[in-house]
């Protein structure tokens, strides 16, 4: 069989699994069962189908038809141009999520502070961008922090960037000139209308604290006073109809100039704020 023979079948497969983006499906997971890029497979597919990838691809196919994300199969996604592990025990980092990371370069930060930091996406993207600064990435999830661990081992950024067990800000000591974060704000109700992908195969945690979806907008702006230096900025994202609620939740915590960013779609996606500036500041402690 012909790798475009492999990838036909593979299609229909999904197709009549019921998976949506089947076509592109097939294509990234033909070309991981080859082990070549993606932008590289259509090079490949009048080749002959090696006996060792055509296992491959039958087992990746068997996974997506069960709602396994691509991510997850192949064990990586791209992000801000970047290649980045994924596992079960993380966030699959998502292409508006890349909206939060370009807010946050809009202005130069020297320690920033990644609260929920998953696979590490959006701290290493960050400080890929930014090769003066360093930073802090915390998760409740020991499994999610040896997978941002090696992600930032191998995209070059381990000097620069470190990472705790914490829950929120309860271990985290000094302050930031920027926190970012992308939390989890599903509602509970909310949860039984995501894909199968989602709800099936990613972390809970990572995807709703439970109730109203507000609990982890309304423990950051708590706790982020005092992590930020004056005049320091928190960039998080939210739910696209979360912003009032967030923004109210920042404002109630004293924070300034406080807006909110659209994603491609024009959904709110992002909200920015600044701490107050203050003489008596002087910095980290």
């Amino acid at each position: 069989m012909r790798a475009q023979e492999a990838l036909i079948a593979a299609t229909r497969r999904l197709k009549e699994a019921g998976i949506e983006g089947a076509p592109g499906d097939a294509r990234r997971l033909l070309a991981h069962a080859l082990g070549i890029a993606p932008e590289r497979l259509t090079l490949a597919l009048h080749d002959p189908l090696p006996d060792d990838a055509a296992t491959r691809l039958d087992a990746a196919i068997a996974a997506r038809v069960q709602h396994q994300p691509v991510a997850q199969i192949t064990g990586k996604r791209l992000f801000w141009g970047h290649e980045f592990r994924v596992t079960r025990d993380t966030l699959d980092p998502r292409p508006e999520t890349e909206i939060l990371v370009q807010v946050a370069l809009e202005r130069p930060f020297i320690h920033a502070l990644d609260l929920g930091t998953g696979t590490g996406c959006i701290l290493i993207s960050l400080l890929k961008s930014m090769p003066f600064a360093a930073g802090t990435g915390t998760d409740l999830s020991s499994a999610a922090l040896d997978v941002a661990k090696g992600n930032a081992d191998a995209l070059d950024v381990e000097q620069r960037a470190k990472f705790l067990l914490s829950d929120w800000f309860s271990a985290v000591p000094g302050r930031f000139d920027l926190i970012v974060s992308n939390p989890p704000y599903i509602a509970q109700d909310e949860m039984a209308g995501l894909s199968r992908d989602v709800r099936e195969w990613e972390p809970h945690s990572a995807l709703t604290p439970g109730g109203d979806g507000l609990d982890a907008y309304r423990a950051i702006a708590r706790g982020a006073p005092a992590r930020l230096m004056a005049g320091g900025r928190i960039v998080l994202e939210i739910g696209p109809t979360q912003a009032a609620a967030v923004t109210e939740l920042l404002a109630a915590q004293g924070f300034e100039q406080i807006e909110t960013r659209q994603d491609l779609d024009g959904r709110d996606r992002v909200i920015v704020a600044q701490k107050p500036g203050d003489a008596g500041d002087c910095g980290a402690s």
